[in-house]
């Protein structure tokens, strides 16, 4: 069976290296998604331990159009009945880059027409559509006259971990904090450090990677679950396989904010995922922040865009660098920023750049090697 996993621009190798160690195989890596095939058990097993997919869909027709009329006899071509009934409700998410049709809309209509008109033709009922809280959902993918129907087994996005119950303005994306985490090779073996955490999410994902917590074990369903032929046994299994290396942090993860109410979030959240004993949280100013070993991981994703009034960015770009140069001596540390202009009063080069993208803001995400004293010192 093949599959495409989709996930943010930049996290392409990190999903592949996920899905390897879960047993797929053929991956290929695509644009914002990963090509890979395996058995039903994989595609179960994909959507609760992976930390990097967005969803995961499986293909069940590829054709090519020259017209909308030939989008929708084609799609009338599907057996429908295969994947759902007709007291399913059902919804279409459309992608099109095609000049056959001007508005992305009408395709979405052509392929619902045609699913309705099948199992109207084959019952004398029509299936409903809901937009809102879908049984299937149905992923047309149109590029020029090349055409891929599939179904979304995850129906509501995997970032929707099911462990926020806060959230602070402008959260950072689950999928996109383990990404971070993933690219810079963190694995749970050095202890690491938030110093605005926010309403917690990088040192939730942290503890879910260091506790080994399948990434969906708090949803409370995944789309295929409505699929024609869904195995709860073999979903059981799946998920007692992932649970079963669920462990103690080895290391120690801290998570810092200068804002009481933004603490006060994080402790829910990270109550939540059931991580109270492996995460620390306190209220404290970065500026004051001291560690006591020189050897750990800092994570920084501090305010930019239009969290930042006018003058504020120098500011505070420059404290960061100021504090991580004086007091995490020893320290790796990755800040993430759409504004590349403020990474500079940093006033350290980094070791690596990557491009990530937190929603439509392209961002620059860099690792720094903080020494004690100068690089050429130290070498010595």
């Amino acid at each position: 069976m093949k599959f495409v996993a989709k996930t943010l621009f930049g996290l392409e190798k990190v999903l592949a290296e996920e899905l390897a160690i879960l047993g797929a195989k053929s991956i290929s890596q695509a644009n914002r998604a990963v090509l890979f095939e395996g058995d039903i058990r994989l595609l179960y097993r994909v959507n609760y331990m992976s930390r990097t997919a967005l969803s995961v869909l499986m293909p069940v027709k590829e054709f090519w159009i020259k017209s909308a009329d030939d989008l929708y006899r084609k799609c009338m071509q599907i057996e429908w009945d295969n994947y759902m009934d007709v007291g399913n409700t059902f919804s279409v998410t459309p992608v099109v880059q095609s000049q056959i049709f001007n508005h992305t809309g009408y395709a979405g209509l052509r392929l619902k027409d045609a699913v309705a008109d099948y199992f109207r033709k084959l019952s004398g009922k029509r299936p409903s559509v809901d937009n809102e809280n879908p049984d299937i959902l149905i992923n047309l993918h149109i590029s020029n006259d090349k055409v891929t129907v599939s179904l979304d087994s995850s129906l509501i996005p995997l970032f929707k971990r099911g462990y926020r119950k806060e959230q602070a303005a402008a959260p950072l994306n689950e999928v996109l904090a383990a990404g971070m985490l993933l690219i810079s090779g963190w694995n749970g073996s050095k202890d690491l450090i938030d110093p605005m955490c926010g309403s917690g999410t990088i040192p939730i994902e942290a503890g879910l990677i260091a506790c080994n917590v399948p990434a969906g074990r708090f949803r409370k369903s995944f789309g295929f679950q409505k699929w024609k032929g869904y195995d709860p046994e073999i979903f059981r299994v799946t998920r007692e396989e992932g649970d079963s290396g669920i462990r103690k942090s080895p290391v120690r993860i801290s998570g810092y904010d200068i804002s009481e109410i933004a603490v006060k979030q994080a402790v829910k959240n990270v109550g939540s995922a059931g991580l109270t004993d492996s995460i620390y949280l306190a209220e404290y100013d970065f500026r004051t922040l001291k560690m006591a070993d020189n050897e750990g991981v800092i994570y920084i994703n501090p305010p930019y865009g239009e969290r930042l009034l006018p003058g504020e960015t120098e500011s505070l770009y420059g404290m960061i660098g100021t504090t991580l140069k004086h007091n995490f001596s020893g320290y790796s540390a990755w800040i993430i920023s759409s504004n590349k202009e403020s990474l500079k009063y940093i006033g350290l080069k980094p070791k690596e750049k990557h491009i990530l993208f937190n929603g439509a803001l392209e961002c620059s995400f860099n690792k720094y090697e903080l020494y004690q004293g100068s690089r050429k010192i130290r070498m010595k």
